[in-house]
Order: structure tokens, then sequence, then C-alpha cells
């Protein structure tokens, strides 16, 4: 399978390639260049290394977006057992930009929400690029009060550019809906673990992550809004922008997990294998699924209003103020 590399990745795409042209060489013939291969492969990883504990924000945010990065879906499969995917609002559709449904993380019943991006053309047009309408917030909501009457634990995935801004989305209710969910979410009496997988934007991301425990993915952003939208409004001379301004306004938006983990948003960063995610989605997936359960193990001890006491806490804590 083709990878794809981004910018700044390139020196190690040259690397990769030389790698597989020396074992395309040596296949089936009496070259041996394992020596070879294996001093590439070395050199191979002290890059990477080397250039993924310097990204920039900016370089952060593409990556949170790499079209190789696991989804949902991908953390589903690979996590949860018995899955049974529920679908539909009961109000108006069934809003295909968010996933979610019930089934078992190791022994412990969970409901599982998240957003869904999707994959080639079509699925990402009918994912609509993993922007929710209303009736996607509908249905998290409806998954969760389904939770709260079962006494299950809610996992949520966090993996969107934001709620989607259409006419139609705005017509039946986008600002209400998400709302709605920040409402009950912060008063659900039961535990809430929400796991930022790549770009949490805006309330579209806001509206599934109120949570008992807010974690981070390494290489995940989130964000009020994105370093393309903060650059429109700051930084636009004479109708155009570059690079470099969604550079500064990544940086200014301090929004990766490292910079939210100092100002005690996120409680944790959950770490990924040199490279990103994607590179090895199995033990990014046993990553989150140690995390969670860690996490499950102290909140399910609570009794639910000890839970939702001190979700409050945590909630009002979050800022700084100054007279």
């Amino acid at each position: 399978m083709m990878k794809y590399y981004l910018e700044f990745e390139k020196p190690i795409e040259e690397l990769d390639l030389k790698i597989e042209e020396l074992k395309r060489l040596s296949d089936g013939k009496d070259l041996n260049l394992s020596g070879e291969v294996k001093k590439l492969e070395k050199k191979e990883r002290d890059l990477r290394a080397e250039i993924f504990s310097n990204l920039t924000p900016w370089q952060k945010t593409l990556l949170a977006r790499h079209p190789d990065r696991p989804y949902t879906s991908d953390y589903i499969a690979l996590m949860v057992e018995d899955f049974v995917e529920l679908c539909g609002d009961r109000r108006y559709a069934d809003d295909k930009a968010i996933i979610g449904g019930i089934g078992r993380i190791k022994e412990t019943s969970v409901v599982v929400i998240g957003h869904q991006k999707g994959r080639g053309t079509k699925e990402r047009i009918r994912r609509n690029f993993g922007q929710p309408h209303p009736e996607g917030y509908r249905k998290a909501l409806r998954l969760m009060e389904l939770a709260e009457k079962f006494k299950k634990p809610v996992i949520t995935f966090v993996d969107t550019p934001g709620a989607y801004p259409g006419l139609g989305a705005e017509e039946r209710g986008q600002a209400e809906a998400i709302a709605k969910n920040l409402q009950e979410m912060s008063r659900l009496r039961t535990p809430i673990v929400s796991i930022v997988i790549g770009e949490g934007g805006s309330g579209g991301a806001l509206a599934l992550s109120v949570s008992d425990r807010l974690y981070m993915l390494e290489h995940s952003v989130y964000s009020v809004i994105s370093p393309e939208g903060c650059a429109a409004i700051l930084f636009r001379k004479n109708g155009e922008l570059s690079s470099g301004d969604y550079s500064k306004a990544a940086e200014a938006l301090k929004l990766t997990a490292q910079d939210l983990l100092a100002y005690k948003i996120i409680d944790a960063i959950i770490p990924e294998p040199s490279g990103g995610a994607h590179r090895d989605i199995q033990q990014t997936a046993q990553n989150v699924t140690d995390t969670i359960l860690e996490a499950l193990a102290e909140l399910t001890a609570k009794t639910p209003g000890k839970l939702v006491e001190d979700r409050y806490k945590r909630l009002k804590k979050i800022g700084s103020f100054t007279s």
C-alpha cells in the first residue's frame, strides 16, 4: 500500500524508498544487501525520531489530519468486542458523521461514540468529512442517556474540523443541539472518558468532550478554531494567506496536546508510535485502551452524585483570569 508523506516527512520518504529499492534488488537473487538495509533502517528510525520530536504546532495540525491516521471506526474494530452500532436521533435522520453503539472493552460494557471522517472520496462525502449535523449530536446524546439508564460508561472519540455550518444544519438547530450536549454531559450520572484522536475543532468537538477525563493523543490538536480560520481573521492581507500565516496562527492558538496539558485543560497525553498513530495502529489502540481502563477503574468507584460533583469542579477550574 502506498504511504502518504507530509511535506516535512520528505527526508524520511527518501530513505524509505531507498530501503524498498534495496529489498527489491535483493529479493530472490544472490545479492545480500541485508547489512546495508539495516544501516538505512536505523538511519530512518533516528531521523524519524528527530523530526517528530521537534514538530511545530502547524506540523502537528497537518499530522492530526493525516489521511492514514486511525479514525473512530478503526479504534472500535481494534478495541471494542461485540460492538453493535445504534443509529438515528429519533427525530430527523441518522448522521453518518457520528457513529456510536454498545460493546465491551476487555470485560467492561461501554457506550462508544465518535466522529468519523471517512476514507476515500465516496465515504468522505457520506460522512460529510466528519462534520456533524444537529441530528448527529442528538444521536450522541440519545446514546449517552441510554448509557446513563443502564449504568454504562461513555467513551467518546473526538476527531472533527467542526460542526457542519450549512444552512440546513442551522435551520435544524445546530447551536441548540451542541448546547444541549454540553448541558446534559455536564450532569450525566455515569462516567465519561473522552479522547481527542485527531483534530478537535470548535464546538463540534466540545459537544463530545465534556467529560470526567479528557485525553489527547500525542500528535492531536484541540482548539476553538482552525489555524486557517484564525489566520483568515487575524492575518489576511489583500485577500491572500500563506502557510506562514497558518503557522503563526497555530502557534498563537496553543492547540497542541503539550500546550493543553500545561494549561491543565486535558488530564494526560497518550503516546503515539514514532512517526504518528498511523505508523502502528495496533500499538496506538493498545495505548488508548490502557488509558481508558485505568480511568474507568477510578471513575466507576465513585457514586453518581460524587461523579457529577467532581466533574463540575474539574470543569470550573479550567482557565485563568486576571483583574
